[in-house]
């Protein structure tokens, strides 16, 4: 059923391009469908993989001369990704529901970058997996330079070298290790099995890992993120914050951790009080946390406050990652998922919902506008998507957050202290960003048309995708158990394969 959620999705996006552009209607109508059944298939694929290995769903010889497969093979890392994919595509769509421009090109788009992220996901060939992942970027430069806003060409291109640049370092890196294992397979596990040595590890790696940390917004290579989150349509910055952020985390612990695992080995010297590549990316993960934080915390558009927040939040997962232990990367996994949920109900709110009938994303315009009272809907699901942000007890991200911040202290406490700063920071520009634009105290400055007439009333669609993303934060923390369950034994498998 997982493998269909890929066929589907490339097929809805087909269906929808053939679609009459006079008919709006019927395009949101379809894509909903389609976006509806793959959650359902991700939601069934989960559900029967529960207490199941890793299981190949398809495996085709594709270029047999350089033993290339098209190999599609699921564990509980990437049931878990493949069902964040399914939520954040139905409340995408929901949250869409406005587009009237060009609306079936858009859900073309829109469904090919879901079906290139679900392959991503999916892929048990390296060489399957890099396709997956460049056919992900493409939508993205439409989505944002056709249906974008502020500097919208701008973010789109600088999101899209970003990307590639990232990309071009992983192919090199891609390129060199089938040259060096020997072997006649492309497939993730042969190159997993080749053991290659420990030199070219040394230095493979890191090309690697930055290529895909550079799509995770890794910081100093994160200033595509904001950018394009505030460029973007509100669906496709849900889907950049939600998963395509994720893909970039997700090639850094399949793809780096898991081929190179000896490239995270002790240097045999200090350089600066660094003494290998784990150190290394470990410190550029707290910077960015801390630096996300605090940037966040001086931000006045209120969709760089949640820009920055995801530079921050995915700071998170990437410490995980290097902390190499069980309680830390399985933590990481699990933030993956709680930011993709979290975020994209965080620009679902600030994108559609506010801006939409406000038309501006400045904090100190919303002061005045007594939100609070004038939209209570959005301020009180920004109230609960901002305590989830928070990492409050209750919700996925407090569940997250906590097994990096144990597997970061048992790695190295120097690193928790420091992440612990960006906790505190992120408490601070959640609260500020909250008072300011729902409950301030500001003085009116409403014209007397918007004091007579007020706001648009929540539609059915928005309504629809608030719930959807905030009670699946909420389900995650009540019972984590829920995922936990499916990720361990596969992080466990990981990690005995040489990065222990």
């Amino acid at each position: 059923m997982l493998a269909f959620t890929i066929y589907l999705s490339f097929a809805g996006a087909l269906v929808s391009a053939l679609l009459p552009g006079s008919r709006p209607a019927v395009a949101r109508w379809w894509a909903l469908l389609v976006s509806g059944t793959s959650l359902a298939l991700a939601v069934a694929g989960f559900s029967q993989g529960m207490g199941q290995g890793r299981v190949v769903l398809v495996d085709v010889l594709w270029v047999p001369s350089m033993g290339i497969h098209y190999m599609l093979a699921a564990d509980g890392i990437s049931r878990v990704l493949v069902l964040l994919t399914g939520l954040a595509a139905v409340a995408g769509v929901l949250f869409s529901w406005n587009i009237d421009l060009r609306t079936n090109q858009f859900f073309a788009f829109y469904l090919a970058l879901i079906g290139g992220v679900f392959g991503v996901f999916l892929s048990g060939d390296l060489f399957l997996f890099f396709v997956f992942y460049e056919i992900a970027i493409v939508p993205k430069y439409f989505l944002i330079a056709i249906w974008g806003s502020t500097r919208r060409e701008y973010g789109a291109m600088k999101l899209a070298l970003y990307s590639f640049v990232g990309s071009a370092m992983v192919l090199v890196g891609l390129l060199a290790s089938y040259a060096n294992t020997g072997s006649h397979s492309t497939t993730l596990d042969a190159l997993a099995a080749a053991h290659l040595p420990l030199a070219f590890q040394m230095w493979c790696f890191p090309l690697v890992f930055v290529g895909f940390a550079i799509l995770a917004g890794m910081w100093p290579f994160h200033t595509w993120a904001p950018t394009g989150h505030v460029a973007a349509p509100t669906a496709a910055s849900m889907l950049l914050a939600g998963v395509v952020m994720k893909l970039g985390a997700y090639g850094c612990l399949r793809v780096g951790i898991g081929l190179y695992p000896h490239g995270l080995d002790p240097w045999g010297f200090t350089l600066l009080g660094l003494g290998s590549w784990r150190d290394v990316f470990a410190l550029l993960a707290v910077i960015g946390i801390v630096y996300g934080a605090l940037v966040a915390l001086a931000q006045t558009d209120f969709k760089f406050v949640i820009g920055y927040s995801s530079v921050s939040h995915m700071g998170f997962v990437l410490l995980g990652l290097v902390t190499l232990n069980q309680i830390g990367v399985t933590g990481a996994v699990l933030q993956m998922f709680s930011h993709g949920v979290i975020a994209g109900l965080l620009f679902g709110i600030v994108g559609r919902i506010v801006y939409e009938r406000t038309h501006t994303r400045q904090l100190a315009e919303l002061e005045t506008m007594h939100l609070g009272r004038r939209l209570p809907f959005a301020a009180w699901a920004f109230v609960i998507a901002g305590m989830a942000s928070m990492g409050l007890p209750g919700f996925s991200g407090f569940v997250a957050e906590l097994q990096v911040i144990v597997g970061s202290w048992r790695a190295n406490p120097w690193w928790t202290a420091a992440a612990g700063v960006g906790i505190i920071v992120g408490v601070a520009y959640t609260w500020r960003a909250l008072q300011k634009a729902f409950f301030a105290d500001g003085i009116p400055h409403l014209h007397s048309h918007d004091r007579e007439h007020g706001f648009a009333a929540i539609t059915w669609p928005e309504a629809t995708g608030v719930a959807l993303l905030g009670l699946t934060s909420l389900a995650v923390g009540l019972y984590p158990r829920i995922l936990l369950d499916t990720i361990e034994p596969a992080v466990k498998t990981l990690l005995a394969g040489g990065a222990q």
